[in-house]
């Protein structure tokens, strides 16, 4: 029998190859050599990234991207495995309700973005509506406009919109426990939180792990909630960086500062990833 040439799978695999390179590493290799240049094309050595890092918007930006990431995945988690263990359950009607737990995380972000904003209004948001009926508020709240309230909002929004997926995934884990482990603790007596303490979530580690990192990934890249809702107001409070990005490149066309920020952004993401996978993988190496 005759041996397959050892170049055989890179014949197949180029096609593939040549659209990554033009779809990833073009545009990624542009924007890094655009991040030397000036309006004009001429180098400028660091002089972007200087002006971008020494910026007190870049400051701000970067401590609210990472408020609104790091609490909404904690959010997502703990109400995504509540609510994909409580799915997991026995009770009428269970397949229905499973379906219209689905329901945010289907809808598209900017109708999701825009309902919530409308909601949100000072003046005619059902939020208010309902909060001034139950005599829980006095007046109107400026949800989206209170520099205190409007990334807690934000969050809020984000957390709706993505705590489904974390569910279904937890959902589909739950599948593969043996049943075994959950009779034999209940033949030592154990309660239902017991349960869920010492047989569940060590069993549903590796998924909520890798949920995570891509709650991360997703966390860091997404615009579409705060942009649609606030563009970053009011005074910056609810600027992220992918935001600031596009408003320095798209709106006031400094592109060599946006690009040099892309790359600090993107240099702290791969940090990030990097420190999450090296410690996943310690843990799972125990």
């Amino acid at each position: 029998m005759m041996k397959k040439p050892w170049n055989t799978g890179l014949l197949f695999a180029l096609p593939a190859l040549l659209v990554l390179s033009a779809l990833i590493i073009f545009p990624l290799g542009y924007t890094i050599v655009l991040s030397f240049t000036d309006d004009f094309g001429q180098y400028v050595g660091l002089r972007n990234f200087q002006r971008i890092a020494t910026a007190p918007v870049t400051r701000v930006a970067f401590w609210n991207t990472i408020y609104y990431v790091v609490v909404s995945i904690v959010l997502q988690v703990a109400l995504g495995t509540a609510a994909g263990i409580a799915l997991n359950q026995k009770f009428r009607g269970r397949g229905a309700v499973r379906a219209l737990v689905l329901i945010p995380w289907i809808v598209p972000g900017i109708v999701a973005a825009t309902t919530w904003a409308w909601m949100f209004h000072s003046e005619f948001g059902i939020i208010n509506y309902g909060l001034s009926e139950a005599g829980l508020i006095s007046g109107p709240v400026g949800w989206l406009t209170d520099p205190n309230l409007v990334l807690p909002a934000l969050v809020a929004v984000n957390v709706w919109k993505m705590f489904p997926f974390v569910a279904v995934m937890v959902l589909a884990g739950l599948q593969a426990i043996p049943e075994s482990l959950y009779e034999a603790a209940r033949m030592d007596g154990a309660t239902f939180l017991e349960e869920v303490r010492y047989i569940t979530l060590p069993q549903l580690k590796p998924i909520l792990s890798s949920i995570t990192l891509l709650l991360l990934i997703w966390g860091l890249n997404g615009i579409t909630i705060i942009y649609a809702m606030t563009k970053g107001g009011p005074a910056n409070r609810s600027l992220i960086t992918p935001i600031q990005i596009y408003k320095q490149g798209f709106e006031f066309f400094r592109f060599g500062e946006a690009a040099a920020l892309s790359v600090l952004f993107f240099a702290v993401v791969l940090v990030f990833v990097a420190i999450y996978v090296r410690g996943f993988g310690r843990q799972e190496a125990f």
